[in-house]
């Protein structure tokens, strides 16, 4: 890494740290904690669905493993008794694991098929949670506690969120520091050995596979990390809101997953984050057009994307080389 990205970087932990915190509690807007925390999971589940455009292919399903994420954790908390920070990584793994089971045979099939399987699966994610009884069905999992306190060896590391005077500041820093650990965990694997595999992947998979790349492998592994972020993003979400319904993540969540990716820029290990701000404070800044909200929106995007198909990021790319 660079020296300006160091200091890029450096920048950003200093804003949403210890900047974003400061304006807030000088302007009194607690409930910008609530909007900056759920950019944050949004952008960690974003990062997941850019993970498997990473490999060429087009996921519209993340909805569904948050939603997945979402009720595991609320399940183990309410009716084992888990403290919410172990049932948090271990959403992201049954995640991971559904992944493998169902991307096993669907991640054979190439381009617009594989999106088209995909699109299906949240709706699938929601009626089997209507169906089955461990999820109570329509009424959904309710009244589930704060997150506790987590101690090792006696030392707290995380205090009990119930006994706090402001909640909304504790997540919105847990949200932060999951999304920048997600992301600093996804530039790793991008400019990894792993990273460079996935990236043949997405320019010639004949090719790969002729010179001994298991491009299976690879695209399962990719499928279930991308998942594992939908898990664990699902999973913070439902300890913010103390509830879960089928219907709390829908297709229409997954679409905007992908959207995030496209408008940052595909092309960009941080494109995400920057779509998912762009696009969740864009919407808001729209609702005063009324009805007209929806079509002023739309029409924002194709313009966006047709003006700049690398996303917005390409903006900011040099002569010869990329910033």
């Amino acid at each position: 890494m660079n020296t300006n990205r160091l200091i890029g970087v450096g920048a950003f932990l200093i804003a949403v740290f210890v900047i974003v915190p400061l304006l807030i509690a000088t302007s009194g807007r607690w409930d910008f904690y609530y909007t900056l925390t759920s950019v944050a999971l949004l952008a960690i589940a974003s990062a997941g669905v850019w993970l498997t455009f990473y490999i060429g292919r087009i996921n519209i399903g993340q909805g569904a493993y948050a939603l997945a994420g979402g009720y595991v954790s609320a399940i183990l908390v309410t009716k084992a008794g888990f403290n919410f920070w172990v049932t948090l990584p271990l959403a992201g793994l049954f995640c991971a694991g559904l992944a493998v089971l169902i991307g096993l045979p669907i991640l054979r099939l190439r381009g617009v098929y594989f999106a088209m399987v995909t699109l299906v699966l949240t709706e699938v994610g929601r009626l089997s949670a209507l169906a089955l009884p461990v999820t109570n069905g329509a009424k959904g999992i309710t009244s589930i506690p704060l997150p506790g306190e987590l101690s090792i060896f006696g030392l707290t590391l995380i205090p009990d969120f119930a006994t706090l005077q402001n909640p909304k500041l504790a997540f919105y820093l847990a949200a932060v520091f999951l999304m920048v650990a997600c992301y600093a965990a996804l530039y790793r694997i991008v400019n990894s050995r792993l990273g460079h595999l996935c990236r043949s992947l997405q320019q010639n998979e004949e090719l790969s596979a002729s010179i001994g790349v298991n491009t299976a492998y690879l695209r399962v592994l990719t499928y279930s990390i991308s998942s594992f972020f939908g898990g664990i993003a699902g999973a913070m979400f439902v300890a913010i809101s103390q509830s879960i319904y089928p219907s709390s993540f829908q297709v229409a969540d997954s679409v905007n997953f992908m959207l995030n990716c496209f408008l940052g820029g595909l092309g960009y290990v941080f494109g995400p984050m920057l779509g998912t701000l762009m696009l969740y404070f864009g919407w808001d800044l729209l609702f005063t057009t009324g009805r007209y909200q929806l079509l002023i929106y739309s029409s924002l995007l194709i313009i966006l994307m047709l003006v700049l198909p690398n996303g917005v990021l390409s903006l900011f790319e040099r002569k010869g080389g990329r910033k």
